[in-house]
C-alpha cells in the first residue's frame, strides 16, 4: 500500500492505494469520526486482484481543502471525479457510515460506470427508517452536530475524548478499536476546518433528506450490498425495505459477525471476505 495526493476539482485528496492499476477498481469511503485509516487492515487483503483506493474524505486528515458544503450529492460528484482521476474501472464503491450516504447519492445521480455498490452501517437521510432513527433520543448527536459552530467550540481540543465515547458505545467490545487507531482518527479532525467538515456532513442531513425522498426517475439496477455489524441495533430488514422503496431494485443484505458499528476496525477479515465475495457474485 502507498499513499499519495490527487487533485479533484482543485481540491487535494489524500488516498491510500494498493493493487494492480489495470485491475478492477474498489473505492472505500470512511465515515465519521474516522479517516481512510479505517481500511488499513482491509486494503491489502483485497489488493491482489483489485485496484483499491481509500481516500480521506474532503477536509479530513491529509485532504486539506475543505468543501463549502457537506451535502452528499456534492461529495458524490467529487468522488466521481476521484474515480476518474485514479483511473478506476469496473469499480465497486463501498462506503461506511457517512461514506455509505455518499454511495447512495452516487447511485441516485451517477450510477453509470458503477459495477456495484456497498452501503455499511448507516441510515440514509430521507429513506426509511430515517424518520424512526431521528426520533430516537439515543441518536442525540445527529441534532447536536447540526448546530452551527457550537460542536466545534465544545469538541475542539477534546477530539480524542469525544470520539472515544462513540467508539466505546458503538463497538461490540470497548477494546475493539485500539489506542493507536483512536489517536490517528482524532488527529485527522484536529484542525478546526477538519472538525467543521465532519460536522457539516450532519448539517447537510435536512437537504440530503429532501433530495433522497424524491422518487428516483427510474429503478436503480446497480447491484447493491447493504451490510451491518452483528451487534448493531435495528433490524436489517427495515433498512433493506427502505432502500428498495427508494428505487434500488437489486439490493441484498448481510451481517458482519463479531462487530458493532465500526466493521472495518472490528472485523476486517470478515469484511474483506464479504467484499471479495460480492464482486464474485455480481461477476464484475
Amino acid at each position: 500500500m502507498q499513499t499519495r495526493a490527487v487533485e479533484v476539482e482543485g481540491m487535494a485528496i489524500a488516498i491510500r492505494e494498493a493493487g494492480p492499476f489495470d485491475a478492477p477498481g474498489l473505492l472505500l469511503l470512511h465515515g465519521w469520526p474516522q479517516s481512510s485509516y479505517a481500511f488499513e487492515a482491509v486494503i491489502d487483503r483485497l489488493a491482489e486482484n483489485q485496484h483499491v483506493v481509500a481516500p480521506d474524505l474532503p477536509g479530513i486528515g491529509g485532504s486539506y481543502d475543505v468543501p463549502g458544503t457537506g451535502e452528499k450529492r456534492y461529495l458524490a460528484r467529487l468522488i466521481r471525479g476521484l474515480i476518474a482521476v485514479c483511473g478506476l474501472r469496473q469499480v465497486i464503491v463501498a462506503g461506511h457510515d457517512v461514506g455509505g450516504q455518499i454511495v447512495f447519492a452516487l447511485l441516485r445521480d451517477m450510477p453509470e460506470g458503477l459495477s456495484g455498490a456497498v452501503i455499511m452501517d448507516v441510515v440514509i437521510p430521507g429513506v426509511a427508517p430515517w424518520e424512526e432513527i431521528i426520533r430516537n433520543p439515543h441518536i442525540w448527536h445527529f441534532a447536536f452536530h447540526a448546530i452551527p459552530a457550537l460542536p466545534e467550540m465544545l469538541v475542539g481540543g477534546q477530539e480524542r475524548a469525544y470520539f472515544d465515547f462513540f467508539f466505546d458505545i458503538l463497538s461490540k467490545e470497548k477494546t475493539a478499536i485500539p489506542a493507536e487507531a483512536r489517536d490517528i482518527y482524532a488527529k485527522a479532525y484536529s484542525r478546526p476546518e477538519s472538525l467543521k467538515a465532519g460536522f457539516d456532513w450532519y448539517r447537510a442531513f435536512a437537504e440530503d433528506a429532501k433530495v433522497n425522498s424524491r422518487p428516483s426517475a427510474m429503478p436503480i439496477t446497480t447491484p447493491v450490498l447493504y451490510l451491518r455489524g452483528s451487534a448493531e441495533s435495528g433490524d436489517i430488514a427495515d433498512y433493506l425495505d427502505g432502500l428498495k422503496a427508494a428505487g434500488l431494485s437489486n439490493v441484498e443484505g448481510d451481517i458482519i459477525p463479531a462487530s458493532g458499528h465500526f466493521v472495518a476496525d472490528e472485523n476486517p477479515g470478515a469484511l474483506a471476505a464479504r467484499l471479495g465475495r460480492f464482486r464474485q457474485e455480481i461477476g464484475a
